[in-house]
């Protein structure tokens, strides 16, 4: 009998051993299960085989800064919640990364979100022995040496890791008048496009390396607010446009984008104007790189913040509600309506990938109840829209003299103890299981979408083609816009500096990508189809990828020659010199708020653009013809 029992205690144990090397193997498949490169497809980021590749992810801070800019900078007193990172990620004086890198195992996550700052990416110092005292192989490194062997660590374990722009200077984020307010508020522009052609360049070969997040939490400084589209020193949708394109051409095709949206303008007092955009500008311009399937939109969120609340108490604090004050239904409408749209709303120019990169609170301590609220409902509201995710941070100190409980991973300063999520006091533990338990992945592989893309001529050429871009200007000194490869004109403003693409039905460029210049009336062959206006019509068998403009006038439209032959049918003439004349549908969205639209039907194309310079008319465009 004793024979029975110990051939069952074995088996039993032989089971245990069994499920635990399972969920080993499972915990590591979120890390390693995929391959890149990472690209989007609509609102969802997938790998190379086209698998959803959702980001569930963390913040390692500290090589952004942790020092609040006042005081000793070697005193630890002096840095936010005395934790002093040396200009490196947090936690490497007092522990390993290794058991750092198994702590991120345990909570499940696959991407880090790593921050740096431009100070320090010139900081050739050598670190000193003390500040990386649990990690001897990193001394006498400079802090990006240290970076580098920290994202090599990183990837290797097989985690992505996604490049973040924290700060200009080594401070912590984010104080009044502290030289972090945008992308150049410490630094030119040309210093900051320089630093992340270096950074992306830097990890190339490094396939894990999936992004490049271009700047945080822009916001107002003393003077200015940040805009988008204005056309200035700070106009951030400008800056990243040109910055996402520059990194894509010249650094590395195949890392994604990140663009987080507007974070806070005008002055936090109660009367006047004041305002968190996040990502509601998107809905009236978004942006349009040379490649179309690589930009992320992200937005931050925080119980003490709010849409109209700056987070402050005392100064700078106003009546506007905080996140925290709203109910579950409406925290999610406001979210949507702020961030959540871009992802959620199809068929749009402004339909991508929308990561939270910025959310948290506190997991430990006197907690207010209606920040647990906040945080369960955040929860709720990434687990109802399948949103990608970063909580913010994972690594901080608790001990005697670190009592800040926000991270998901804490070591003891002065005892090198652990104290993390799953170690018995952290009371997000539920939430947070339910966050990572979710499962909402789409049928794999996603199924690819049709793209809608915007031409923002509003600032100068805005020519998306990599083909036209090693070619003559076809119209020099004239202003103009054309579609990324592969996309069609299929609409056009009256105001003329916007535009629609998109590669609904199947349009394709015949072989060696020839284009025709039009600029008369050289091809309206079949009939007018705009009696008493000027139209530029393409030859047979071609369709309308680009235009160009002097002024407002259309001085010329470029044409791709198809590959096979066209249909001549269609729905004709549209006329938009006296209003919208778009699809019932409003594929594509609104390309060109306040003003006059026309678009051709999701199997047409462009073959001409029609317009007049009578008295009273600008020459702008006023009707199109769509055919099929």
């Amino acid at each position: 009998m004793p024979t029975f029992a110990l051939a069952g205690s074995f088996s039993r144990l032989q089971a245990l051993l069994l499920v635990l090397i399972l969920l080993a193997c499972q915990g590591n498949a979120a890390q390693t299960d995929w391959t890149p490169p990472l690209s989007t497809r609509g609102r969802y980021i997938v790998d190379a085989n086209g698998v959803r590749f959702k980001l569930k992810s963390g913040n390692w801070h500290g090589a952004s800064g942790t020092y609040t800019g006042s005081g000793d900078i070697n005193v630890d007193s002096n840095h936010h919640a005395n934790e002093n990172a040396h200009t490196l990620p947090l936690g490497l004086q007092y522990t390993s990364i290794d058991d750092i890198l198994d702590g991120f195992e345990s909570l499940r996550i696959n991407t880090i979100r790593l921050q740096f700052s431009n100070e320090m990416i010139h900081d050739m110092a050598p670190v000193q022995d003390a500040w990386v005292a649990a990690n001897p192989q990193f001394k006498g490194l400079t802090p990006l040496q240290v970076y580098d062997a920290v994202i090599q660590a990183l990837t290797d374990k097989g985690f992505a890791v996604i490049l973040n722009n924290h700060t200009n200077k080594s401070l912590w984020c984010c104080g009044v008048n502290d030289g972090n307010e945008r992308w150049n508020e410490s630094q030119t522009d040309d210093v900051w496009q320089s630093d992340w052609l270096f950074m992306v360049s830097r990890y190339r070969n490094n396939g894990r390396v999936i992004g490049a997040d271009l700047y945080n939490e822009v916001r107002r400084d003393i003077l200015y607010d940040p805009n988008w589209n204005g056309n200035d020193t700070h106009d951030w949708w400008k800056a990243s446009q040109a910055l996402g394109n520059r990194i894509l051409l010249e650094a590395n095709p195949d890392i994604l984008i990140v663009i987080e949206g507007i974070n806070w303008t005008g002055i936090p007092v109660d009367g006047l104007p004041h305002h968190r955009p996040t990502l509601e500008p998107v809905a009236s311009l978004s942006h349009t790189f040379l490649a179309t399937n690589k930009l992320v939109y992200s937005a931050h969120f925080y119980a003490y913040t709010g849409p109209n609340h700056s987070g402050a108490t005392g100064i700078g604090e106003t009546s506007d509600l905080r996140y925290r004050d709203y109910s579950q239904a409406d925290l999610f409408e406001v979210m949507n309506f702020q961030a959540g749209y871009v992802a959620l709303d199809i068929d749009k120019h402004y339909t991508t990938p929308v990561w939270i990169s910025e959310f948290g609170v506190e997991g430990r301590g006197d907690i207010l109840a209606s920040d647990a609220t906040w945080f369960n409902n955040m929860v709720s509201y990434l687990t109802t829209y399948d949103l990608d995710f970063a909580i913010w941070p994972l690594i901080g100190y608790l001990g005697p003299n670190n009592t800040n409980g926000w991270a998901l991973l804490n070591w003891d300063p002065t005892t090198g103890g652990r104290d993390g999520l799953y170690d018995g006091n952290d009371w997000r533990v539920n939430a947070w299981n339910t966050l990572l338990d979710f499962t909402g992945d789409p049928e794999s592989p996603v199924t690819t979408p049709t793209r809608w893309q915007m031409l923002n001529l509003d600032q100068g050429d805005f020519i998306q083609s990599l083909v036209q871009m090693s070619r003559e200007d076809w119209d020099p000194g004239a202003r103009k816009g054309m579609c990324p490869d592969g996309l069609r004109m299929i609409g056009i403003s009256a105001a003329s500096t916007r535009a629609l693409c998109t590669n609904s039905a199947s349009y394709t460029w015949a072989s060696g990508n020839p284009t025709i210049t039009v600029s008369n009336e050289a091809y309206v062959t079949e009939g007018d189809w705009a009696s008493g206006y000027t139209k530029y019509q393409c030859p047979s068998n071609s369709y309308v990828v680009g235009y160009a403009i002097r002024n407002s006038e259309v001085s010329t439209v470029l044409c791709a020659q198809a590959s096979t032959t066209l249909g001549t049918d269609g729905s004709g003439t549209r006329w938009f010199d006296q209003g919208d004349n778009r699809p019932a549908d409003d594929a594509g969205g609104d390309f060109h708020y306040g003003q006059s639209k026309g678009q051709c039907e999701r199997e047409e194309y462009i073959a001409g653009i029609a317009f007049t310079t009578r008295i009273g008319d600008n020459g702008s465009p006023a009707a199109i013809l769509c055919r099929k």
